[in-house]
Order: C-alpha cells, then structure tokens, then sequence
C-alpha cells in the first residue's frame, strides 16, 4: 500500500472511530473522494479543531489532508473547508439515502458534494448552491466528472428547486429559512447551524413530519455566517425562542420549527 493509500485508510478509520460512523456506504464514500482534487495545489494552511491559527504542511504532498484538519480557503476571511469529522457526523444522521434528492446551501469547494454523491448514487441528484461566485466556479471545475451533481451559482435563500428529501446548510443561520421547511418531502431532514452574531450556536436536524416539524439539537458549533435573503429579517422574533433552544441542546424538543412565522 502507498503512502497516500494508507493515510486515506487511516483518515476514514479516525472519522469512523471518533463519530461512530458505522455506515460502510458514508466509509465507503470519504474512502473514494480524494480531498486533494478539491483544493489548489499545495503547500496548504492547515489547522486541527482547537488551534487558533494555521501552519503551513511541508510541501504538496496530499498525505498532509489526510487527517481531521481544516484547509485554508481564505485564510484573511477564516474561511476553511469544512471540518471532515464534523461533517461526516452530520450526514451520517441525514439518512441519505439511494436515488434521494439533496440540496446543499453553501457547497464552498464542494468536496461534501463528492461525498453526498457516492451517497444517493447514479439514480439520486446533488444540487450544491454557492453564493460566491468564485467558490462557485472552482466547484463547478472540481465537480466536473460528478455526473449526478450540479452546481449552482446563486442564494440557497431564494431557489433551491424542487423538493428535497435532504438539505443541509453549510453555514450559521439566526433561524430554519420557511423556504427549506416548505421544501422539505415528507420525512426529509434538514441540517441546519442555528448560530448568533459571534458564530456559536447549535446545529439542528429537523425532520417534516405529517403537517408539523420535530428538531433535535445534535451539537454545538462555531461556524461562518451564512448571506442570503430573509437571513436577519426573523432575528427578533426568534430571539426569545432560540434562547430558550440553546439550554435545550443536546435534548429533543417538538414542534419549534412549525411555529416560525413566515417572513415574507
């Protein structure tokens, strides 16, 4: 086994172990994505979970991403790629399943979207939305060969087409946008980060269910703000309600997302 072969086995094995990720086709999936293809060329800044700042690896050899680290988008805006053992964590709870139809709000490089791919295989659709445009254009690049994903330059708050059976937003949101519960099939999931002004918050798995919605806050995070419409307009009103869901995390608590008001 090569160098590379051997860190991508190990990578899997330390997601698998520290999430409890048993699924072999979510293993299968983070085994058969290269991390390197969704990235500029290195050296690259990388930093584990807890550390304030990067460090640059030695040079471009990929083995260096092959471990649960951030990557540097932006380094100037903290932009990063998602941190890979949060993520798989929550796709895993998503249930996503075969032939399903998943939505991504902010797909950055689009790396999860590779992963979301392998997932609902040849017969299921990925639409991975990006608001900026550069982000967007080296996806699209990146996402070439994934036949069953498109990418979509535009706002994950205004269109995200037809219903979905999972949508999940990689970026912190002040409340569920009505337009991700209205798209929701029945018994979809949504993964949404439900964050305030300094980025910390709690990520939520909302489920439809019948006419209503149940939530489980799944775990706490820290996370870039998302941009798009109607994104500040509830800030206000749900002030009280988010507050009173955060001391609820990591319990279960019913109905919290059919009572949102609309906003518009």
């Amino acid at each position: 086994m090569s160098d590379l072969a051997a860190a991508r086995a190990r990578y899997v094995e330390l997601i698998a172990k520290r999430e409890r990720i048993s699924s072999p086709r979510l293993l299968g999936a983070l085994a058969a994505v290269p991390r390197e293809d969704f990235l500029a060329r290195g050296p690259w800044r990388i930093k584990s979970e807890a550390a304030r700042s990067y460090r640059l690896t030695p040079d471009a050899d990929p083995v260096h991403l092959y471990d649960n680290v951030l990557v540097a988008i932006d380094a100037r805006r903290k932009l990063d790629t998602g941190l890979p053992s949060l993520w798989a964590h929550f796709i895993d709870v998503l249930d996503v399943r075969r032939g399903g139809r998943v939505v991504q709000i902010g797909c950055g490089l689009g790396y999860f979207s590779a992963v979301l791919s392998h997932l609902v295989g040849s017969k299921g659709r990925v639409r991975a939305i990006e608001c900026d445009g550069r982000l967007a254009a080296r996806a699209a690049n990146y996402l070439h060969g994934y036949r069953n994903v498109e990418v979509i330059k535009g706002d994950g708050c205004e269109d995200i087409g037809e219903p979905a059976d999972v949508i999940i937003v990689h970026a912190g949101f002040s409340h569920p946008h009505p337009l991700w519960l209205q798209s929701l099939r029945p018994r979809g999931h949504l993964l949404v980060p439900l964050t305030q002004r300094d980025r910390e918050g709690a990520a939520l798995r909302i489920t439809r269910k019948g006419k209503g919605f149940e939530a489980e806050a799944v775990q706490q995070i820290r996370i870039f703000p998302g941009k798009g419409r109607g994104v500040t307009a509830l800030d206000d009103r749900v002030a009280d309600w988010w507050q009173r869901a955060s001391a609820l995390a990591p319990l279960r608590f019913r109905g919290i997302a059919q009572g949102l008001p609309s906003d518009g």
